[in-house]
């Protein structure tokens, strides 16, 4: 899971991405990229590192023109280093710069017919670089000496042909515009808007709504699934759908996990939408345990605790911040490996006694993926005195891996995956185990937009709405996984497989 940015303005554009990029700083905190353009000349910045690491006074000085693009990366697969740092840039035809958040199902065969037929060459493991090129060779193939708008739409017709998987994508050609486009079944985020200034009116594009927000840019809506936004340098919007049966089935994690609570995405307040996790959540309590004997809702920080105040509020019990995070420390979800993710979640929270001792305590999670963060939260929170530990999910079970961008590869790391919820209750160490029902998970964010037909839930229900994923996919998934741990090769977030490079 990645954040990117794109901005067309009329003066430097280099400090709103440098602003942007901040506020999608949770999206990903390995590495950093601002490429901007400037009289037909590209100049980029890009690192390991967040955001107010990666770029200093000298770099944002020589960082100028009146559009560019931005990047933060989360790795979920590939190596973690500097050179899978995006943006990733190629220079024909025009100059190309392209971002990208989500992960391609179809990586190495894209990767072989770049070889053998469109005669070109990809350096690195990145599904990213692949996707550049795909997009490069289709816009080549216009044959064009100065592209337009119809130019660009025509390529990103021929990516949506070649390229399957969850993908949303900023770009930008030397001397002529910024484009953005998003997967044909809507899966990532990716959103637009504007700001009007004395000089004329700018252009934003962004993964969340909340970096318009804070910039002070006025969100227009969505990128439509399989949708192109085409910005021209003078400041000319054209849209135009590249796809001619488009699905629509964003991803429901970054209702749950991933996404800020002040974003609104594909028409749903993400805030809004955990309120009524929370609620639906405490219903189900309810209906099992009308005489529960719950004394205080503790929610585990930081995005379950839009969750359980609704649920403490439903319940009629009382809600307290009994977790205190460390903000330094990063997410344990994309740890490397289970040790290092124990040791960081003694690091990352710590327990305020007197809200637990001889208490019956209800924690609140967004979700459980791998069982490492809670199993330690549950002792912590007895060690602390609690009488009884009860755990709650607002999402319900994490089965399947998920394939579209976010750090979940295998189903033998999933806590759920082969278990029943009792065991799973024991594995953890919880007295009482309680899951969000599917239904009720989709009911609470289709209740903010009644016209999306489907969501992602893939991880839930192991349905893949792209429908090219299968069983030998994901075995294979796996074996590449284990091959890597085997010969010391794996990094940080590296799942990589034969097939599938998901970076981001």
């Amino acid at each position: 899971m990645c954040g990117i940015v794109g901005i067309v303005g009329k003066s430097d554009v280099n400090l709103g991405l440098y602003d942007a990029l901040t506020m999608l700083q949770h999206r990903g905190q390995d590495a950093a990229g601002i490429m901007t353009c400037n009289q037909g000349k590209f100049a980029q910045q890009k690192a390991v590192g967040l955001v107010k690491d990666v770029f200093r006074t000298r770099h944002m000085q020589r960082l100028i023109g009146n559009m560019g693009i931005g990047h933060v990366r989360y790795p979920t697969a590939g190596s973690s280093g500097p050179a899978l740092a995006q943006p990733f840039y190629v220079n024909s035809p025009y100059g190309i710069a392209l971002a990208h958040n989500g992960n391609l199902t179809n990586t190495e065969e894209l990767r072989e017919n770049l070889f053998k037929a469109d005669l070109r060459h990809v350096n690195t493991d990145s599904d990213s670089e692949v996707l550049l090129n795909v997009f490069a060779h289709e816009l080549q193939l216009q044959g064009k000496m100065k592209p337009g708008a119809e130019d660009v739409f025509r390529a990103v017709e021929g990516v949506h042909k070649r390229v399957q998987g969850g993908y949303a994508v900023v770009g930008m050609i030397a001397n002529y515009g910024v484009l953005a486009f998003r997967d044909p079944n809507g899966i990532r985020p990716l959103v637009y808007g504007y700001r009007d200034t004395d000089a004329g009116r700018a252009y934003m594009i962004a993964s969340e709504s909340v970096a318009l927000d804070v910039l002070g840019y006025t969100l227009v809506r969505d990128v439509a699934p399989g949708e192109c936004i085409y910005i021209t340098t003078d400041g000319e919007l054209f849209t135009h759908q590249c796809v001619k049966n488009p699905g629509y089935s964003p991803c429901i994690f970054e209702h749950v996990y991933f996404a800020r609570p002040d974003s609104i995405m594909d028409g749903v307040s993400v805030y809004k939408a955990r309120l009524r996790q929370g609620e639906k959540l405490a219903d189900k309590i309810l209906r099992e345990r009308p005489n529960h004997d719950i004394d205080v809702v503790i929610p585990i920080p930081d995005s379950s605790r839009v969750a359980g105040q609704a649920m403490a509020q439903t319940l009629g019990v009382k809600f307290r911040e009994g977790l205190v995070k460390n903000r330094y420390i990063g997410r344990t979800f994309i740890m490397p490996g289970q040790q290092m993710r124990r040791k960081s979640v003694r690091q990352k929270l710590n327990v305020i006694d007197l809200e637990f001792r001889d208490k019956n305590v209800m924690l609140v999670d967004d979700s459980i993926v791998r069982g490492t963060t809670c199993q330690q939260i549950i002792q912590m929170a007895r060690d602390a005195g609690a009488a009884k530990v009860y755990f709650a999910s607002a999402a319900p079970a994490v089965m399947y891996p998920n394939v579209y961008g976010i750090d979940m590869p295998t189903a033998n790391e999933l806590i759920a995956h082969g278990r029943t919820e009792s065991e799973v209750c024991e594995e953890i160490g919880a007295d009482w185990l309680i899951y969000q029902d599917i239904e009720d998970l989709i009911a609470a964010s289709r209740e903010g937009n009644s016209e999306i037909p489907e969501f992602d839930c893939a991880v839930f229900n192991g349905h893949y709405v792209t429908g090219d994923v299968n069983e030998e996919y994901l075995n294979k998934l796996e074996q590449a996984r284990n091959d890597k741990i085997k010969s010391g090769r794996v990094s940080r977030g590296d799942n990589a497989m034969v097939g599938m490079h998901n970076d981001d």
